[in-house]
């Protein structure tokens, strides 16, 4: 037995669709497959949780352990954006104010959630132990360090560390000519 599903294996699980190259872990958790969209060349390691709508692009890498829950609301990963080791990205939440009860065992009447989407755009890699909140746009080529608590959304290829984020630097746009010399060799190989 191989650590990843096999391309027969992937498909009888039920996605919405799955690309080309896609390597998933036998021990990743996948909750509501026919609301999961997966590109091309994705990876996704040991342990990690998919639920609910989630739309994952070309050229991802989900780290092990990471959560991405996606509930109605969605979450959106671009090409070529990373999620590290522990991450959990969370396109819902609970009202926390106390003005309403919470968890998945009371009856909805009685609670206040609260699902906004969650956008990670080109290039954007979030470092280990991470937690992106509800209804963040991470920015083309932001970057975010260990340990950042993501609750606004980032400027485009800036360098993000601490809790809550702040942007302390900019990141290099290098990637784009490299992305562009990637991707003219993959179509030389066709």
């Amino acid at each position: 037995m191989h650590s990843f599903y096999t391309v027969d294996e992937l498909k009888n699980l039920g996605f919405e669709r799955i690309g080309k190259n896609v390597l998933i872990s036998r021990k990743a958790s996948v909750y509501g497959a026919d609301k999961i969209t997966i590109g091309d060349n994705v990876r996704i390691d040991d342990f990690c949780i998919l639920s609910g709508r989630i739309v994952l692009g070309n050229h991802i890498h989900i780290a092990a352990y990471a959560a991405l829950y996606g509930a109605d609301a969605g979450i959106h990963m671009e090409d070529f954006s990373g999620i590290s080791s522990r991450v959990s990205v969370y396109a819902t939440s609970d009202d926390y104010s106390g003005k309403a009860m919470t968890n998945p065992t009371v009856p909805d009447e009685y609670r206040n959630v609260q699902s906004t989407p969650v956008i990670i755009e080109k290039h954007v890699i979030v470092g280990a132990s991470s937690v992106v909140l509800p209804g963040v746009i991470l920015r083309e080529g932001s970057a975010f360090g260990a340990l950042t608590l993501i609750n606004k959304s980032s400027e485009p290829w800036s360098v993000n560390v601490g809790v809550p984020a702040r942007r302390v630097g900019d990141r290099r746009r290098e990637i784009l000519q490299l992305e562009q010399k990637f991707l003219d060799n993959m179509d030389s190989r066709r």
